[in-house]
């Protein structure tokens, strides 16, 4: 049901209960039936309303479709009205009320589903790894969630920034540089004398290799660093390696054609002051307290949720890592970004009370579940029957290249979004790979490839499709298909608002299904001109809107295949 449709129907129910209880304040929700033999649409004002007006549900719900069946625009929009239970009204539309999708979609064409511009900033920052080696699963997942966030929300109208948040700073840049160093001077992995908690990959080598050459790597925003090729030198080393891989990493996300609208360097907020002064800021604010050499910070007292207090400047005079976050996360408040969303493995449970904590001491109107967090489970990748572990290139792990490389930015995305972000995942490589049913990306690809096919067999029609009559268009699978397209724009609204993208890939599965079961059901090429237009014009309104959900997921919509 449009939702145009659900709001007619929503004040044509209001206004008969106001008729039988003026007093009534209670809003009006409509919903799906369960069991789809039960109608279209279902309301369960009457079962609500009911105890407190000291009337029998059942009765009540008679009384309202009573004065329902009395409208005469009621009827235009709903052919029968039905009581069901203990008092569900259970609607059935009026055919022309299900042909009307048609003509909303050929208006408003790869907009369909999408909202005006709503004036409300938002700031997502996803993927955001340390530069010291390859994007690896985790971040594909990242990266394919956050991206298909962004483009929801988009969708609705609001206006997003894509924010990569680059960890260049820390003992782990520190063990980059001492292992390409180690590279550099002829130390193998395996010797004895590599660092300990050293990088072992081959990229490792590369870097040694590119720094004695003295080469120049430049990153997306544009930085760029010429090696000096003095491997005495840990400084230079350090960074060479970090714009080295950053570029290696800015690679890996054109190759998932995924940009990113702003990088924002952990470095620079120590070069600017930023920590110093957030540190300064939390001592003043009366929340932080010495203890054995060390400052702490009273997060068990800021109603964060955390279990003990936290310390943010070690003994030897080092910041913990959550402080450069809290100063990170003042900066994008301090930007305008009220909303911001951050997409992080599930190993960073315990930031979340910490940052929001610090945030709070500050004393400066950023509200308590500020920012919002998407925590992702890892994934298992799995190949030919076993897990596949490793990585020659990283050392010790499966890149997000080795992915795409393996079957496609087109599967990695869907694979990677079409799970809950805070479900286990094991992508399959087989399946993946595969054209089958089964493979949900094939499936939906296939589908929409074959009403390519299909309109291409009466190119001479394609130019009246949208103005063709859709009467005709009277089938239960026909019903069923035109329910499905629909239900595209409340879908799309319900997955921004519930940060769950996996819900956009679960409806164009459906959608898919309800399609080839209708393309099995029904000749679309049929000797009945009327008939023949009308269907072909449901059929070119199913590619445009698959077309447009996987545009939405960042994966393409193939016309062959």
């Amino acid at each position: 049901m449009l939702p145009g449709q659900q709001q007619q129907l929503i004040s044509y129910i209001e206004a008969a209960v106001r008729e039988l209880l003026p007093e009534n304040q209670m809003a009006v929700a409509l919903e799906r039936p369960k069991v789809a033999a039960h109608g279209d649409i279902a309301c369960n004002i009457a079962m609500q309303l009911a105890k407190a007006a000291k009337r029998n549900p059942r009765e009540l719900a008679q009384q309202i479709v009573e004065r329902l069946q009395a409208n005469p625009a009621v009827g235009e929009l709903i052919a029968a009205i039905e009581i069901a239970g203990p008092g569900f009204i259970n609607f059935r539309l009026a055919p022309a009320a299900h042909q009307a999708v048609l003509h909303v979609i050929s208006e408003e064409g790869e907009r369909y589903g999408h909202a005006p511009a709503n004036g409300h900033k938002v700031m997502v920052e996803f993927v955001s790894a340390n530069p010291t080696g390859p994007l690896h699963v985790g971040h594909a997942r990242q990266a394919a969630l956050g991206d298909a966030l962004c483009r929801l929300f988009a969708s609705q109208g609001h206006d997003v920034l894509r924010e990569f948040y680059y960890n260049d700073a820390g003992n782990q840049i520190d063990n980059l540089a001492i292992s390409v160093q180690a590279r550099a001077r002829g130390i193998e992995p395996d010797s004895p004398d590599f660092p300990a908690d050293g990088y072992k990959g081959d990229y490792i080598m590369d870097i040694a290799r590119d720094f004695q050459a003295g080469a120049t790597v430049q990153a997306a925003d544009g930085d760029s660093v010429t090696a000096t090729g003095n491997i005495d030198s840990l400084e230079d080393i350090r960074s060479f390696a970090v714009a080295y891989l950053r570029r290696e990493q800015d690679l890996d996300l054109q190759a998932f054609n995924l940009k990113f609208d702003n990088f924002y360097l952990e470095s620079s907020l120590y070069t600017s002051g930023r920590v110093e002064r957030t540190v300064q800021s939390l001592i003043d604010s009366g929340h932080t307290y010495e203890h054995e050499g060390a400052l702490w910070l009273r997060t068990t007292e800021l109603g964060t949720g955390d279990d003990k207090d936290r310390v943010m400047r070690k003994t030897d005079g080092g910041y913990t890592y959550f402080v450069p976050d809290v100063a990170y996360h003042v900066a994008k408040w301090e930007r305008g970004y009220h909303h911001a969303i951050n997409i992080q493995g599930s190993d960073h449970h315990g930031t979340v009370a910490r940052v929001r904590a610090g945030l709070q001491a500050l004393d400066i109107g950023i509200p308590k579940d500020y920012p919002s967090y998407i925590l992702h489970k890892m994934v298992k990748v799995m190949r030919d029957g076993a897990e596949v572990k490793i990585s020659k290139r990283a050392g010790s792990y499966v890149t997000m290249r080795d992915l795409i490389d393996w079957v496609g930015q087109d599967a990695v995305r869907y694979f990677l979004i079409q799970r809950r972000a805070d479900s286990e995942f094991v992508f399959d490589i087989d399946l993946a790979l595969s054209k089958s049913d089964e493979n949900p990306v094939y499936y939906i690809q296939y589908a929409h490839a074959r009403i390519c096919s299909i309109l291409n067999q009466s190119p001479e029609l394609r130019e009246s499709l949208a103005t063709a009559d859709t009467s005709p268009l009277t089938a239960p699978s026909e019903f069923a298909l035109l329910r499905r397209l629909a239900e595209f724009p409340n879908m799309l609204a319900l997955a921004a608002n519930d940060l769950a993208p996996h819900q956009l890939a679960f409806w164009l599965r459906d959608c898919a299904a309800d399609f080839h079961a209708w393309y099995n059901a029904e000749r679309v090429l049929v000797d009945d001109a009327a008939l023949k237009l009308a269907r072909l014009r449901l059929a070119d309104a199913t590619r445009r809107v698959i077309a447009n959900g996987l545009g939405l997921l960042g994966v393409s919509a193939p016309e062959r295949m």
